[in-house]
């Protein structure tokens, strides 16, 4: 049962049209805002993950190397002053 209603086509038509309009002035939006919101964020001091990883293990040997150093500092002046007075 099928009918020769040029009215409803043309309406179906335009509801397409419509719908597919939509939905790439949606995705431009997006898109749009993805870009602003990358642009903000690309102008903050906020550091990669490679620099924050490389900055973390610099901290890491020092702490090493101080606790090292500190070691060897305890062990001269416990050989300086073997009876502990300051």
């Amino acid at each position: 049962m099928q009918t020769d209603n040029r009215l409803f086509d043309d309406l179906v038509k335009m509801v397409n049209g419509a719908a597919g309009t939509f939905a790439g002035v949606a995705r431009e939006a997006e898109a749009g805002a993805r870009e602003r919101a990358r642009e903000w964020i690309g102008g903050l001091d906020f550091v990669s993950r490679d620099e924050f990883e490389a900055v973390k293990a610099m901290a890491v040997a020092a702490r090493d190397e101080a606790d090292a150093l500190k070691a060897r500092l305890d062990a001269l002046e416990a050989k300086l002053n073997p009876q502990g007075n300051a």
